[in-house]
């Protein structure tokens, strides 16, 4: 685990060449296709020696739960189990691993009609979700910004598909992880150094063509800036600098204060969490002689 900008897949990348490991993706931005130079994906190279799964699994026009990720990440630490070797889960979306490690309440699956119906109301009235939950689960309502469009549409498309509110069902929880686990967060050295960090990595990221990967999904003219894709750090700010001819200077501010706004909520997720080893470095052998120091104190007979 740990903050964007902070080398996860690149030492995940080194730690398969010597441990016994395959990699899980926990990224939710990493599931989408034709979306690699903004999500800052391994190339193709990398993920040709080192496959990645729950990567490039979903079409930017599709929309993929928590519940979906939680059902198929199960599935692929059961496959790679099989294969007598050891699931790697690697990425930033902290939601994701809470799910996984403590359970996830009892919803019903994703309603694709009930979603476009809503979307569609939002086109008169941005606040229009908001309102809507406000009078059928009030306490969701003021837990939920009143912009957070994907949050909102779930709490409403739960009370439509199953006649019970966000709040009634959180109580009703699925098993948790049932597996031992070693978890590690990566983090920066220093804020200063992570803020040094984002910022040239956005930088690269320009430079190698990210606003022609954006002009590609914004010309398809099957997407829009409301689903969860478009609504990912990057590709949100480069939208709406196509869509209304913002500055270019103000395009990339804007990506560089939302990914340090995500490094701080992350962060916040991390001071809170149990059972984790903090390591500080951005060097992947020293991470690696750090990592087996902390096996041996689990006993774990790991071959490399």
């Amino acid at each position: 685990m740990g903050l964007t900008g902070c080398s996860k897949s690149k030492i995940a990348i080194y730690l398969r060449k010597y441990l016994p490991i395959e990699i899980i993706s926990v990224d939710s931005a990493l599931i989408y296709r034709d979306m690699d130079i903004g999500t800052d994906k391994p190339n193709h190279l990398d993920l040709q020696m080192h496959p990645h799964r729950l990567l490039n699994i979903k079409d930017p026009s599709e929309i993929y739960s928590v519940a979906e990720f939680r059902k198929d990440a199960y599935r692929e630490i059961e496959n790679i189990l099989k294969l007598g070797k050891i699931p790697l889960l690697v990425g930033g979306t902290m939601l994701y691993y809470h799910v996984l490690l403590y359970g996830l309440s009892n919803l019903p699956p994703s309603n694709f009609e009930i979603r476009k119906y809503l979307l569609n109301k939002t086109k008169y009235n941005q606040y229009f979700l908001h309102e809507q939950l406000n009078l059928v689960d009030p306490t969701s309502a003021n837990n939920i910004h009143k912009n957070d469009c994907q949050r909102l549409l779930r709490a409403l498309e739960i009370f439509y598909v199953s006649g019970k509110t966000l709040t009634s069902l959180k109580n009703d929880r699925l098993n948790k992880l049932p597996y031992n686990i070693i978890q590690f967060s990566i983090l920066p050295k220093s804020k200063e150094w992570l803020h040094e960090k984002i910022e040239l990595r956005i930088k690269k990221m320009l430079t190698l063509g990210f606003q022609k990967e954006v002009e590609k999904l914004f010309f398809r003219g099957d997407l829009n800036k409301q689903l969860p894709s478009i609504r990912c750090i990057g590709y949100r700010q480069m939208w709406e600098y196509l869509e209304h001819g913002t500055s270019y200077e103000e395009m990339f501010l804007k990506i560089v204060f939302s990914t340090r706004k995500l490094a701080k909520h992350q962060l916040t997720w991390l001071k809170k969490w149990k059972n984790v080893y903090f390591l500080t470095s951005s060097k992947p052998n020293i991470i690696f002689k750090k990592m087996l120091k902390i096996f041996k104190t689990h006993q774990l007979d790991i071959e490399f």
